[in-house]
C-alpha cells in the first residue's frame, strides 16, 4: 500500500469517526485576515468538510477546495448545497504531496495543515506560494504545538514559527510583501466538548 493511500485511509477513518467532526464555522483568523480582500478566485487547500470554502462563496469567491479525504469532500460537497453555494465551488481530491490543483489564484489559504502521516509541509507551502497570482495573498494558518494536557504521538514533528514558515517557502526576494507575521492565542472547542487556549501562528503574504 502506497504512502498516499495510507494517509487517505487515515483520514477517512478520522472523518467517519463523527457524522461532523469541525464546527460548521469558518476560522476566526481567517475571517480576520480576508473579509477586506476584494472577491476573486480562492483555492482553499484541506478543506476539511468545507467551512472555510463556503464561506468564502458567501462573499462572493469562486472557490477551488482540495482535500484528500473523499469522506470530508463529500460532506463538503452536501454543506455546500445545502448553503445554496454549490455552483462557486469545485471539490478536488488531491494528496498535495503527490499532486497539485492547476491554475492561479487570487488567495490561497492553507489553515493548519498538519497529519499525523508523512507530509511534505514545506514543499506543499512552497508549491502553494507559486499558485498564487500577482497581486494575490497567501494565508497560511498553523498550531505552534499539540493541545495542551496531550501527548505527543510524534516528538520529531516540529511546528514553526512565522519566521521558520517564511524562510522555508523559499521566495523571490522583492517579489513578495510580508503582511502578518505573528503568534497568538486562541479558544479552541475540542471534539469532547473542552474549551481549550491554543497557541497559533498566522502568516499572510502578499505578490506584488
Amino acid at each position: 500500500m502506497t504512502t498516499e493511500e495510507l494517509s487517505e485511509d487515515y483520514w477517512n477513518s478520522f472523518y467517519a469517526e463523527r457524522d461532523q467532526v469541525w464546527s460548521g464555522e469558518p476560522n476566526v483568523v481567517l475571517v480576520d485576515e480576508v473579509s477586506d480582500l476584494t472577491p476573486g478566485h480562492a483555492l482553499d487547500l484541506g478543506c476539511g468538510e468545507g467551512a472555510d470554502a463556503i464561506w468564502f462563496a458567501q462573499q462572493g469567491w469562486t472557490v477551488t477546495g482540495v482535500d484528500i479525504s473523499s469522506v470530508a469532500l463529500g460532506r463538503a460537497a452536501q454543506h455546500a448545497q445545502d448553503a445554496g453555494v454549490s455552483d462557486q465551488i469545485d471539490w478536488e481530491q488531491h494528496e498535495l504531496g503527490q499532486s497539485f490543483p492547476s491554475g492561479s489564484f487570487d488567495l490561497v489559504s492553507v489553515q493548519f495543515l498538519h497529519s499525523k502521516t508523512e507530509l511534505p509541509r514545506d514543499a506543499i507551502l512552497r508549491r502553494a506560494a507559486g499558485v498564487v497570482a500577482a497581486g494575490g495573498v497567501l494565508l497560511i494558518e498553523g498550531h505552534m504545538g499539540f493541545p495542551p494536557g496531550e501527548h505527543n504521538p510524534h516528538p520529531d514533528i516540529h511546528f514553526p514559527t512565522p519566521d521558520e514558515v517564511i524562510s522555508g517557502l523559499d521566495l523571490v526576494e522583492g517579489e513578495w510583501e510580508t503582511l502578518v507575521s505573528r503568534v497568538h492565542d486562541r479558544a479552541q472547542v475540542m471534539r469532547d466538548g473542552e474549551l481549550i487556549n491554543r497557541r497559533d501562528c498566522t502568516v499572510k503574504l502578499g505578490r506584488r
